[in-house]
């Protein structure tokens, strides 16, 4: 029997604090994320971010559970990244992370989304988009946790 499925998130997450730790060109990271993911039978569509988020399009497989995966997206992808030293301000992430379900009718749009974060981030901060996207997805934001 052959089960169909077809699950899109948008996850985010950011460096501790926020603060802009990443080199502004972090294709290493990108390519090292990608790997996990890869690893963990699931599919990248696409990814990118500025020096303090990341966001990522991603089929992630149906036997692995939404937290499991970005702990070990996070924990390995934070080791390797103080290791390489190609980020040398990095400190780790931050503890949180947003994860959105999108239909496949939003895919394209979110692809491309994702494509232009820098240009995107030079009429909003991380701050106002991470509240927007929470807010549009009805996510109440526990202001104590917000961005730390």
């Amino acid at each position: 029997m052959t089960s169909y499925r077809q699950m899109f998130y948008h996850v985010i997450f950011h460096t501790k604090s926020s603060k802009p730790t990443l080199d502004a060109d972090a294709k290493d990271v990108y390519n090292y994320l990608w790997g996990i993911v890869k690893n963990k039978k699931s599919k990248l569509y696409q990814i990118n971010g500025i020096e303090n988020h990341i966001h990522l399009l991603v089929d992630i497989h149906p036997t692995i559970a939404v937290a499991d995966f970005m702990q070990d997206l996070k924990a390995y992808s934070s080791a390797w990244i103080k290791q390489s030293k190609n980020h040398s301000k990095f400190t780790g992430w931050a503890d949180g992370y947003g994860c959105f379900t999108s239909s496949v009718h939003d895919k394209d749009r979110l692809i491309n989304y994702i494509k232009i974060q820098k240009e995107h981030h030079t009429t909003e901060t991380f701050e106002e988009e991470y509240r927007r996207l929470l807010i549009e997805n009805g996510i109440e934001i526990d202001e104590r946790y917000f961005l730390k």
